[in-house]
């Protein structure tokens, strides 16, 4: 079963992140969910988004690769959002990824260096969300999908951001489900 280091969106480590992680919990791989912000967890995109400004994204990623110093290296990195910052830095730069599963975010494989040609990679997010397909998140996962023989993209109809955390207004229960299943296909077949 896959080991995986899942770091959480822009809101904190919400009930929606934990039951994100439970789903695929359930299916008998480990998640482990490492808390940036030390508890705390906001209402809205906009407070959440500054609190990160404030502690930094630096910080956060450096957050993210003293957490994963701390685990064995073939893990498979997960982010929601935000979380995609350290998920996929650490994908591209640690030796001994298994694999990487972006949601709701992408930045180009060019910000951490080059994608290394043979992680597979899973990215999902919504074709009308306005953070995803609205800031060049959508360019950067379809350039990795061309550039990458393992990597997939999968879009779903709608426009909303967070569409995997149940405790968010934004939840869709059927893309999230679409998702959930999809990403369990995913790690079964790394591991």
């Amino acid at each position: 079963m896959a080991a995986v280091l899942l770091f959480h969106h822009a809101l904190g480590v919400t009930p929606g992140v934990r039951d994100f992680a439970d789903r695929i919990r359930l299916a008998g791989h480990t998640v482990d969910i490492p808390d940036f912000y030390d508890g705390r967890v906001f209402d809205n995109l906009e407070a959440g988004v500054a609190h990160a400004e404030r502690i930094g994204f630096e910080t956060i990623l450096e957050r993210g690769r003293a957490t994963a110093e701390q685990l064995p290296t073939d893990l498979v990195y997960a982010g929601i959002s935000l979380g995609v910052l350290p998920a996929q830095m650490l994908a591209q730069t640690r030796a001994g990824a298994k694999g990487a599963l972006l949601f709701e975010a992408c930045v180009p494989a060019s910000e951490f260096g080059t994608w290394p040609s043979d992680l597979p990679v899973q990215i999902h997010g919504m074709e009308g969300d306005e953070f995803f397909a609205g800031e060049g998140d959508l360019e950067a996962a379809r350039a990795l999908v061309e550039s990458t023989s393992g990597a997939e993209l999968f879009t779903y109809a709608g426009n909303r951001h967070l569409f995997v955390d149940a405790s968010f207004p934004s939840y869709d229960a059927e893309a999230a489900e679409s998702c959930v299943r999809r990403v369990l296909s995913f790690l079964q077949g790394i591991f």
